[in-house]
């Protein structure tokens, strides 16, 4: 097979050692396409090593078909277009995963839409209604809105009959907050956020991915019992929190990651995806949002334009 290897001189698209044979729950995908996230850059600086037991190649999220199957798994056949959450190892031509973090392309999609699924909506789906426990009318703050994860969390909260107060950097990237669903917006350039969202009526919750300064800020627009769900630190590990404001607003401040989650956890996740979200996208009541894509031997240049913060939506990498 071959995969990406982090060089000194960059990313390279090289041969690599055949992975194992699939063991008795997992499954062998010839990959198709593989998604870019912001961990995959973390992890190539250095930032975030893969867990205990993971692949050290990159990357969290494929699409492409089922070349093997090991002898437990009954829902899927050689020859099925799947997608797969990961906990590493997508930068390549093939990967060896979990049956249960593995499921059919939804219909009426192809493998390129499917590659942007996976992630994106996992993270959204955990967060909101397995961490937050949000219930219907709830109303979210989601920072960063046009990221991979924002474009999911627009679009699943619309279904899901939650209203989403927006901020992200730019026009462009407002207005497609508006088109996927965004009920209010604020652009970060123009300051601080915390005026707008409680004159929108205030949060139950806030989906955090920038951390630092924001979180101060997250704490002053929450309702009673609100919920932070802390999914990044773009802006920094260090943090002023107000503990009375916390203590008396009874208010929860939740770090979360998908990557470190057991085998089981995502299968939940997947499997409430499945049920829940995979409808949707085959009636086109909500689609993968999807900015740009790179061949595979391209992934440097890839990766350089996801850094530069100008992407909307899911970056993806065509692998040959």
């Amino acid at each position: 097979m071959d995969a990406i290897a982090v060089t000194d001189n960059g990313l390279r698209w090289q041969p690599h050692p055949d992975l194992p044979a699939p063991e008795a729950d997992e499954v062998r995908i010839r990959v198709a396409w593989a998604g870019m996230n912001r961990a995959d850059l973390m992890q190539r600086d250095g930032h975030y090593p893969p867990p205990p037991g993971a692949s050290d190649i990159l990357g969290l999220e494929v699409s492409g078909t089922v070349a093997a199957v090991g002898d437990n798994v009954t829902h899927l056949r050689t020859g099925d277009p799947v997608c797969a959450l990961l906990t590493g190892g997508g930068y390549a031509s093939e990967v060896v995963v979990p049956a249960a973090q593995v499921l059919p392309v939804p219909p009426g999609l192809d493998l390129k839409q499917a590659a942007a699924l996976p992630e994106v909506f996992a993270t959204a789906w955990l967060n909101l209604y397995m961490e937050a426990a949000l219930q219907p009318g709830e109303r979210i703050l989601l920072h960063a809105a046009a990221s991979g994860v924002g474009t999911a969390v627009l679009q699943l909260a619309r279904a899901m009959g939650n209203p989403v107060f927006a901020t992200a950097g730019s026009a462009d990237k407002l207005a497609l907050c508006r088109e996927l669903g965004a009920d209010a917006t604020w652009n970060r350039h123009q300051g601080s956020f915390v005026d707008a969202v409680k004159a929108w009526g205030g949060a139950d919750m806030v989906l955090e991915p920038v951390g630092g300064d924001y979180i101060g800020d997250d704490q002053k627009i929450l309702k009673p019992g609100g919920r932070i769900l802390l999914i990044g630190l773009m802006g920094g590990r260090m943090a002023q929190l107000d503990l009375g404001l916390m203590l008396m607003k009874r208010q929860r401040l939740i770090g979360s990651t998908l990557r470190a989650q057991p085998v089981r956890t995502k299968g939940e996740i997947m499997d409430a995806l499945y049920e829940s979200v995979w409808p949707l996208l085959s009636a086109g009541d909500i689609r993968p949002v999807i900015d740009r894509t790179w061949p595979i031997v391209e992934a440097d240049e890839a990766m350089a334009y996801l850094q530069s913060n100008t992407s909307a939506g899911k970056v993806l990498l065509s692998v040959p």
